[in-house]
């Protein structure tokens, strides 16, 4: 329940503290006092969307803070709106997003205004009021269909996809056939064409090649000049002496070393200049494969390797196009077996909420009853819709008529307003009883009421709020009369502002407001015994 709401700077309220209590809370005030001012605050700490019209004229900033309690955990709900526009949200201190502040809050309280009028109005309402009356067998029901129509929508996404791509293939067969043999033809290897750029060049090259590797192994190794010879000479007669000091021992180690480094390196020059010869015949060949291999890539704009991976998957779809009749054949019996699933998991939803929707119809028709309906008639009609969805194959909408002898109509059809309040608080009341909300928030309830209809609706409210609390804003006597707990909403002004506040009564305090909403500016002592005895009428 909602134990307190602080509203700092809110439109014309520059600051209220309310408490609330259980049961069932009114709060009157003269019409412009400022009583659906409050509403919209309560609205806003409960998740609605901020305006900056919101914010009092001249302040920085509109604060509004609630605290409430559900299933014993305790929360302090915090909205800040900035004139600039910035927009904050707390909950017990911690900043939250909106869509998190509207999940919690959807736990805490349901507000009622004309726009739920609306809501009512629209038969897509409808089945979620049946399904919310035996929510315990109807959504697991409800999750199975879902379920079995999310497959049955890949499915049937699959096969066409399948057909439209194989249409689409079939178009490009020869295409597809002749690009993929010349890829294949062409035999190609990662990396070729880096390999071939290296050989044409060293190809290219090779007179240059070997002639500096001839003078680089005769310079090292050869008979005029003989550096590895010489190198072995001048290590022997260093290995004569090495014996006298390390330092010796050290250069007669390194000059090993390098003459051994130095014949290892003469080996290599010797084997490459031995194997480098100029072949045009190698040559041109390697010319006419990397240009071969240039001009695919050029076709395909793409390297070679992008071009391997292509060929794959032309290969890929060429069987798949060879394939489709196989493959759509498979998929149209999932997809039939699975319509089979959703067909029979839709009607079981459907019985089952034909089942709950006649209870549903007489829980509904007692409580019209009571509102003053003596001769109201209800069907929740079922009509099926031409395709699958999610949520089964049901068209859902209640039909009513509320004068004996009228034929039954869809609830847009009810021109009345006050019939509507009525029929709506009638649902409310049923709701309230298996829904798990703890709040339930009334404006403009008594919207085309009066008289004995009025002290209707405001036991009807009395007896939702033995199981739930109520907040609701009335301008009639005869609903206020059934508060447990009431509460003035005026307007003063000074020199220069505005100011709406709200203050709860004491017992003779509400006996007098009931007087003011029976009898206007002057009350007389009549008016305070009728609103004495309309007080005592309502126990």
């Amino acid at each position: 329940m909602i134990s307190h709401i602080s509203i700092k700077n809110f439109a014309i309220i520059k600051e209220v503290d309310i408490d609330f209590h259980e049961g069932l809370n009114i709060i009157t005030g003269e019409t412009g006092a400022g009583k659906s001012i409050v509403i919209e605050a309560i609205s806003l700490a409960l998740g609605s969307r901020a305006d900056t019209a919101f914010v009092r004229s001249g302040a920085t900033k509109a604060i509004v803070q609630l605290a409430g309690t559900h299933e014993g955990e305790e929360y302090v709900i915090t909205r800040e709106v900035s004139a600039a526009g910035k927009n904050l949200c707390k909950v017990n201190g911690e900043i939250v997003t909106l869509a998190n502040l509207n999940q919690i809050c959807k736990k805490l309280a349901d507000i009622h205004g004309q726009y739920d009028h609306q809501s009512l109005l629209n038969p897509e309402y409808h089945i979620k009021l049946v399904d919310l009356y035996k929510k315990d067998s109807i959504f697991p029901a409800k999750q199975k269909v879902s379920e079995i129509f999310t497959r049955y929508r890949e499915l049937s996404s699959r096969l066409k996809h399948l057909l439209a791509d194989a249409a689409e293939n079939q178009r490009q067969l020869d295409f597809m056939r002749f690009e993929l043999e010349e890829i294949q033809k062409a035999n190609l290897t990662p990396g070729e064409d880096e390999t071939l750029e290296e050989e044409i060049n060293l190809l290219q090259n090779s007179e240059t090649i070997y002639e500096s590797l001839a003078e680089a192994y005769e310079l090292t190794n050869g008979e005029e000049y003989a550096a590895l010879s010489g190198l072995k000479k001048a290590m022997d007669r260093i290995g004569g002496i090495q014996e006298y000091s390390k330092d010796l021992a050290e250069i007669y180690r390194q000059m090993e070393d390098s003459y051994y480094l130095l014949e290892d390196l003469c080996s290599q020059v010797r084997e490459l200049r031995d194997n480098t010869v100029f072949s045009p015949d190698e040559l041109d060949q390697a010319i006419s494969r990397m240009e071969a291999l240039n001009a695919l890539k050029r076709k395909h704009n793409a390297s070679l390797e992008e071009i391997i991976a292509y060929g794959q998957e032309l290969e890929e779809r060429l069987q798949q196009v060879e394939n489709v009749d196989s493959a759509r054949e498979k998929l149209t019996a999932e997809r039939k077996k699975c319509e089979t699933e959703l067909k029979a998991a839709s009607h079981e939803l459907t019985e089952l909420r034909k089942t709950a929707a006649k209870e549903l119809e007489g829980k509904i028709l007692a409580e019209l009853a009571e509102l003053n309906f003596k001769d109201a008639q209800l069907v929740i009609e079922f009509k099926e819709s031409r395709e699958y969805t999610d949520n089964g194959t049901d068209l859902v909408e209640f039909l009513i008529s509320t004068n004996k002898g009228e034929k039954l109509k869809p609830l847009s059809k009810i021109a009345s307003g006050g019939e509507m309040s009525r029929i709506m608080l009638a649902f409310k009341k049923i709701v309230g009883d298996y829904d798990e909300i703890p709040t339930m928030i009334f404006d403009e309830i008594d919207t085309g009421i009066s008289g004995i209809t009025a002290s209707i609706v405001g036991k009807k409210l009395k007896q939702i709020a033995e199981n739930h609390q109520i907040l609701c804003i009335t301008h009639l006597p005869q609903i206020a009369a059934f508060g447990d707990h009431n509460y003035k909403i005026y307007k003063e002004s000074d020199d220069t502002n505005t100011y709406t506040t709200v203050i709860p009564l004491k017992k003779e305090e509400e006996v007098e407001e009931i007087a003011r909403l029976l009898g206007g500016i002057n009350i007389t002592e009549t008016t305070l015994q009728s609103a004495r005895e309309l007080i005592e009428a309502s126990k």
